[in-house]
């Protein structure tokens, strides 16, 4: 049966796996009737597979946003589909672009028993140089680009046409382009938090140095990035003091009124930390801010400092 599901929040991810679904169904010559069911209606979808095309009895018939649709009771149009399911047109490629499925709804469930979910399992890096085939590119340079995108596969395409566009002439992609031409994407500043952290219980100061730079990217100042630490070694410490006596995510976080994510991540921090470095770390950071708000010391270079003597 020609039914797919692709399921993704990433355009260019999405792009990619439907181009190799019609190469490898044979329906490549093909352009896709595409019906977004924001401004359309899964009833004309369904129209238009049992209706006879005026070139070719093939169709590739595109099906966007029915994680969203609702099953009413007055509605005859999912029972039309589940009619279809049992009696597919073989010359007929139905696809369904999700961005995630709810599996505990019906709609999802009766899609995941008649469709055929597409693997998603593409190397970043693969496209990347897949995108520069007719260029020169260097490992180290796929690597980097791949870094500064957060392997985000929408960012990649974005910035391999404009390293392509760029570099036209000479077709030769070098790190420095990258540097000078990629804006570095920013990930998810908790897991930043998380890092910077880290860093700092191994006493890496070039890569603590590194991530504190990061944080300020997200136009957080210095007197909050000091707030949060002090904050982040009084959880470790609290946290290493727990789960001396056995306790579950769940029982340390409701007893210091964390989230278990929160107390789940502290836990993994724990190990570069011992009791002595969590209370000496929060004795100097409380003697910084002191010192910040108390005179007219730039709060910038007294943490640079406080990194650098970790």
């Amino acid at each position: 049966m020609n039914c797919f599901i692709i399921e993704t929040e990433d355009y260019s991810l999405r792009e990619i796996a439907f181009q190799k679904l019609i190469q490898k169904k044979g329906f490549t010559e093909l352009s896709p009737s595409i019906y977004d069911l924001e401004n359309s209606s899964l009833e004309n979808a369904l129209e238009d597979l049992n209706t006879y095309g005026l070139f070719s009895d093939k169709k590739i018939i595109v099906v966007r946003g029915i994680e969203k649709y609702k099953i009413h009771d007055d509605s005859n149009e999912f029972d039309y589909l589940i009619k279809y399911f049992n009696n597919p047109n073989p010359d007929c490629l139905l696809v369904f672009e999700v961005d995630k499925l709810n599996n505990t709804l019906k709609l999802s469930k009766e899609l995941k028993k008649y469709c055929e979910s597409v693997s998603i399992d593409y190397s970043s890096k693969a496209y990347i140089k897949e995108c520069f085939k007719d260029y020169q590119i260097s490992q180290e340079t796929i690597n980097l680009l791949d870094e500064f995108c957060l392997s985000d596969f929408t960012k990649i395409n974005s910035e391999c046409q404009k390293l392509k566009n760029y570099k036209i002439d000479d077709k030769k992609i070098t790190s420095d382009d990258v540097i000078n031409l990629v804006h570095k994407k920013l990930g998810d500043p908790r897991d930043l938090t998380f890092q910077f952290t880290r860093c700092i219980g191994l006493r890496d100061k070039e890569e603590a140095l590194k991530k504190y730079k990061e944080l300020l990217q997200y136009q957080i100042d210095a007197l909050s990035i000091l707030g949060l630490l002090g904050s982040q070694m009084r959880i470790i410490y609290q946290v290493k003091l727990l789960v001396k006596k056995h306790l579950s995510d769940k029982e340390i976080g409701d007893m210091l009124g964390e989230k278990e994510f929160r107390i789940k991540k502290t836990r993994e921090l724990i190990a570069y930390y011992t009791e002595e470095d969590c209370l000496s770390f929060m004795r100097k950071l409380s003697d910084i801010d002191l010192k910040i708000k108390s005179t007219d010391t730039d709060s910038n270079r007294e943490l640079e400092l406080f990194l650098l003597n970790i």
